[in-house]
């Protein structure tokens, strides 16, 4: 393979891979979705890789898809129940370590949706760091992926 067909390709290979990188920051196993056609929220969720010698953090997230786009996450409110609450603060992504973004954890919330979120679509994102500035992920739907796939069981946002 030539070195020009080699570069033609790195596009292809990413694209493939659900794999975006700028900034020394590169998203893997990115993947949106919600609880039905009719719902007003989704989620969107990844493994957010800092490949620089320098901590960063992710500190917003914008998406035409709804009115508001957010980084959320659980946390139990002292009864035992889950809540799911905005981080203002953002997620820390350590120097050279990664942050995974999963169910029952930290994620992207998308409220007020202006489309229904359908298997297969992709979901133009673009996630908000301190140092490498934005990055612009294109997020496939996946409604058939599993609960336990990266990370524990919990109820939809719509409840169900």
């Amino acid at each position: 393979m030539s070195f020009k067909s080699l570069l033609l390709s790195v596009p292809a290979i990413v694209a493939m891979t659900g794999t975006a990188i700028a900034g020394g920051i590169s998203v893997e196993d990115a993947y949106a979705r919600s609880s039905g056609k009719s719902a007003k929220a989704g989620a969107a969720f990844m493994v957010i890789v800092n490949e620089t010698d320098q901590d960063d953090r992710l500190i917003g997230v914008a998406a035409d898809i709804s009115s508001r786009a957010e980084l959320h996450t659980h946390r139990e409110s002292g009864d035992g129940v889950m809540q799911m609450i905005h981080v203002e603060e953002g997620f820390e992504i350590p120097a050279g370590e990664s942050h995974a973004l999963q169910r029952g954890g930290d994620h992207v919330m998308f409220m007020g949706l202006t489309q229904p979120m359908e298997h297969g679509d992709t979901v133009p994102v673009t996630l908000i760091f301190e140092r490498a500035g934005e990055v612009q992920v294109d997020i496939p739907v996946d409604l058939e992926r599993k609960p336990e796939h990266g990370g524990m069981k919990h109820q939809t946002h719509s409840g169900g």
